[in-house]
């Protein structure tokens, strides 16, 4: 290797060198100018991250609680500590078992309650279920076809054939209902 070689690869590493040693200061330099704003980006995100799996850690104490209470329910309805448990840790768990509850028990009252819920599903089951209990036509989403079964036999109680018959042919073919409706209108409104 010769001196020009040997001259230039020191120049080389020097430059580098340098260069490593300027970028040492800039970054020492940008950490003294924004030393506040760095710790306060890191003490936001431990905040941030550490309330996020502190909000999940009870929330899952509380899924576990509810269905603990569940479970303790399903064994004894009547225990009242249970209900009150189930009812403070998962409020849609304990709509749920009251609608179960209202619908083996025939609790209109209960029903009535729930058909005001905020849980869409709920509350229209509940409303479905308080009507067909309380004898008056009623309309779902969740049981359209069904209650179109239900109104027709009401209208046929009252005699109004041609009114139910409408009820039964707005059934379409793909439900599963369509046959029931059909042995409707063939036994019933056939005979009159």
């Amino acid at each position: 290797m010769s001196i020009t070689e040997t001259i230039n690869e020191a120049k080389k590493e020097l430059s580098n060198d340098e260069q490593m040693l300027a970028s040492a200061f800039k970054v020492e330099k940008f950490y003294k100018k924004h030393k506040l704003k760095l710790f306060a980006v890191l003490g936001a995100a431990v905040l941030y991250f550490g309330g996020t799996a502190i909000m999940n850690s009870i929330a899952e104490q509380k899924l576990i609680a509810g269905n603990e209470a569940l479970a303790v329910l399903q064994k004894d309805a009547k225990n009242t500590e249970a209900l009150e448990k189930l009812k403070s840790n998962s409020p849609e768990l304990f709509e749920l078992y009251s609608y179960q509850t209202a619908i083996k028990n025939s609790d209109k009252e209960t029903l009535k309650t729930l058909s005001t819920s905020k849980n869409n599903i709920i509350a229209d089951m509940s409303s479905y279920h308080l009507a067909v209990l309380e004898g008056k036509p009623t309309k779902s989403e969740l049981n359209s076809d069904v209650a179109h079964v239900n109104n027709a036999y009401l209208l046929i109680k009252d005699g109004k054939v041609s009114e139910a018959k409408e009820e039964l042919d707005s059934i379409p073919e793909e439900s599963p209902v369509y046959n029931i409706s059909k042995m409707i209108k063939h036994y019933t409104i056939k005979g009159k």
